[in-house]
């Protein structure tokens, strides 16, 4: 039958193969994704969810009693004592630039401790020039980077000695750098060690891509602020747009007024009948971003197995569920790449080729067929076309799909041109 799909039974013993070494690895997956299932029920329940919730508000969105409810459930999921969860958010680039306007005024400095954020931040902070950047507004820009995959702690400290800091940025996903993703344990460690410095920095995380994935949020190691997408791990692959901004209370009331305006703030801002959907894919986040690290995993073991450089190893402890392959040449990254598109169940008959894509310098290669476009959380592949040419995958809305796309980029990969 595999046959009839494209899938040689060469590349299906491959797979399978790598898939029964990895039972120990998927065993911690399930047992996380049980933990975190308890986790989100219990918010559920502790809210007294109803089906009134799920109610459309329009215009204003004035007194939308289920937009309430989530943002209530959101804050205890993330260990929160509030959060700001709207669909007016874009992107979850969108929800930190609104956090980083709330919070930073003129002469302000912002500080990022993990070295370059994001290309789509660089036109919002100013590092790419922009008229409606923070820059543009008199706020500073500085950062320090990462130490063999670590913060630079005496850099750190040195740097807020000398300095007044309005805020410190921490980028746990590695976006499209070469270094490792960010850990809960080098998160909680670096806080500790800014508090021994500075009691008064906004210490702000941006989660993307990194809920779900461990036991803890970075807010329960002492982080001020965190932002996420809901078209990445929480939103479980059903909600179809939106954000949050999560954290203490009065630095989500500054993010609800920057979204919408002040003296409004998070009083407006109409759900249009989302309750439903944002309710039903935090519901279903534990076991899909399961299901995504189990893919992930496979596929590092699987490309390994094949002779790539891989990031993490497959055994190794994972803070997202991006997983990097480092094949040093782009013909092979654009050919992994049409494989996953391939497999996709949107657009399957695309084939992926590198263009020009908003917000990023290099030409982009995106194997991306999902229900909610620009969706991370649906299986999607990509890479900037630079060396040393690594494909960023993430995603799988299901384990079994996960593995379908592997085996059929491994294909497509093996096939000679």
């Amino acid at each position: 039958m595999y046959n009839n799909f494209g899938i040689s039974d060469k590349v299906r013993k491959i797979v399978l193969n790598a898939e029964e070494s990895l039972k120990e690895e998927f065993k911690k997956i399930d047992e996380m994704c049980d933990m975190n299932s308890l986790k989100v029920l219990s918010a559920f329940n502790k809210n007294n969810i109803s089906e009134t919730h799920f109610g459309s508000t329009t215009g204003y969105g004035y007194d939308d009693l289920g937009r309430d409810a989530i943002e209530r459930v959101f804050a205890e999921v993330l260990g929160a004592e509030d959060a700001l969860v709207r669909s007016q958010f874009i992107s979850g680039s969108h929800a930190l630039c609104v956090a980083l306007f709330a919070y930073l005024r003129p002469g302000d400095i912002m500080l990022s401790i993990t070295g370059t954020p994001y290309d789509t931040l660089h036109e919002v902070i100013g590092i790419k020039e922009n008229k409606s950047s923070l820059k543009s507004f008199g706020v500073k820009y500085d950062e320090i980077d990462l130490v063999n995959n670590d913060f630079d702690y005496a850099k750190i400290k040195e740097y807020l000695t000398n300095n007044k800091v309005k805020l410190i940025e921490i980028q746990r996903s590695k976006g499209y750098s070469t270094r490792k993703s960010i850990t809960i344990d080098k998160v909680e460690k670096v806080i500790e060690e800014i508090r021994k410095v500075d009691k008064e920095a906004i210490i702000m995380v941006d989660n993307c891509y990194c809920e779900f994935v461990e036991d803890k949020t970075p807010l329960e190691v002492g982080a001020d602020i965190i932002v996420g997408s809901l078209i990445k791990n929480l939103g479980g692959g059903i909600a179809p747009n939106g954000a949050y901004i999560a954290g203490k209370k009065d630095l989500v009331d500054l993010a609800g007024e920057r979204l919408t305006l002040p003296g409004e703030g998070r009083e407006v801002g109409p759900t249009l009948g989302i309750n439903r959907y944002l309710l039903q894919g935090l519901f279903f986040a534990p076991s899909v971003v399961a299901s995504a690290l189990k893919t992930a995993i496979l596929t590092s073991k699987v490309l390994e197995c094949l002779g790539y450089e891989v990031e993490p190893k497959y055994n190794e402890k994972r803070a997202d569920i991006v997983q990097n392959i480092i094949f040093g040449n782009e013909k092979d990254l654009v050919k992994y790449c049409a494989g996953i598109q391939s497999s996709s169940p949107i657009d399957s008959f695309s084939k992926p080729l590198p263009w020009d894509m908003p917000g990023y310098e290099d030409k982009v290669v995106m194997a991306a067929g999902s229900f909610t476009q620009g969706s991370s959380i649906e299986l999607s592949c990509d890479g900037p076309v630079r060396s040393p040419f690594i494909a960023y995958q993430q995603g799988s809305l299901t384990y079994s799909y996960g593995k379908i796309a592997v085996m059929k980029a491994v294909e497509t990969l093996l096939k000679n041109d």
